[in-house]
């Protein structure tokens, strides 16, 4: 199966009732993981990343090797999403790359204070212009996901306003848009445990109501289980406490209408928890295809779980 956009494995999801995971990938071990959880789970997914979040040097080269990855594995039906595109030429750079799915986020300025709606939906347009001439769909982001997404400065959570969600998507036709419904990004989202539900799930429904046509899209979701996070500080991390969304709640999102669903740090803790460990069990060890290795295997083993709680695992077959 070649490539296919977030438009396609979403639309399907939406006809069956299923969310699809996005999971973000900062090297080829943890996109491997991806893609093994999916072959294993017969799942469709969604591998995104975000421009400079890796250490190969230049997103074109780091890029170009994640779409030869994906080619290894033509029976899972898989997208590859650029995450929180800051600007219209970067979605363009990913475009041309050959990425299936772009987001462009303009729900921020460039000082990384909320942008004002009329500047989002100008460069939304432009995005979503550029992008559907090539075949590839775009996601929009409206109100502000809180938290960091790259470990740098944080932003407030501002929430998504129903009848804003429809004019932007009216005005920009975009195929899938992030709303702020209580989420954070990040490893550290909240530094209290919850007196009650995290999600405006009221407002989830809300907007699924008035944009049917528009994938909603669940951003800042990660749960942070307080087991990833002593096995990360057993092996010599410092992670401090912090608390996620509830599988619960997102679970209840897919019903609600809720179609991707992106699990960032979650991830990237399974996978430094089994990088970490292999390192605390073997202090000789300086070869990074062990270690590397026991992170690909604990990150694979928390992703499976994940594509079953989403609805995902077993649905490959519908796109084929």
């Amino acid at each position: 199966m070649t490539l296919v956009t977030n438009r396609t494995l979403l639309d399907v999801a939406a006809g069956a009732g299923f969310g699809v995971g996005a999971f973000n990938v900062a090297d080829l071990t943890m996109a491997q993981a991806v893609l093994d959880a999916a072959r294993a789970t017969d799942a469709p997914v969604i591998v995104e990343t975000l421009a400079g979040s890796h250490p190969s040097g230049s997103d074109e080269v780091f890029w170009g090797l994640l779409l030869r990855l994906i080619d290894e594995y033509p029976e899972v039906p898989v997208a590859l999403h650029l995450d929180h595109g800051p600007t219209f030429e970067t979605c363009v750079r990913a475009i041309s790359a050959g990425f299936s799915s772009v987001m462009i986020d303009g729900s921020l300025d460039a000082s990384g204070r909320p942008a004002s709606f009329s500047a989002n939906v100008e460069v939304t347009r432009s995005v979503v212009e550029y992008a559907h001439a090539r075949g590839v769909s775009v996601e929009g982001e409206l109100g502000t996901i809180g938290g960091s997404k790259d470990g740098t400065a944080r932003a407030e959570i501002v929430l998504a306003d129903p009848s804003e969600a429809l004019a932007f998507v009216s005005a920009t036709g975009v195929d899938a848009l992030a709303v702020a419904v209580g989420t954070s990004h990040g490893a550290y989202k909240f530094t209290a445990p919850p007196d009650g539900p995290m999600l405006r799930l009221d407002l989830v429904a809300s907007i699924a109501a008035l944009v049917p046509d528009t994938h909603l899209v669940l951003h800042g979701s990660s749960s942070l289980p307080d087991a990833l996070r002593e096995r990360v500080n057993a092996a010599g991390g410092a992670v401090p406490s912090s608390w996620g969304v509830a599988d619960e709640e997102k679970v209840r999102a897919i019903e609600l209408g809720v179609r991707k669903i992106n699990q960032g740090m979650d991830h990237y803790l399974a996978y430094t928890a089994g990088v970490r460990g292999a390192l605390a069990a073997d202090p000789a060890c300086v070869d990074p295809a062990v270690y590397l290795a026991a992170g690909r295997e604990s990150a694979r083993r928390l992703l499976e779980e994940r594509m079953v709680l989403f609805g995902q695992a077993g649905r490959a077959p519908l796109y084929r």
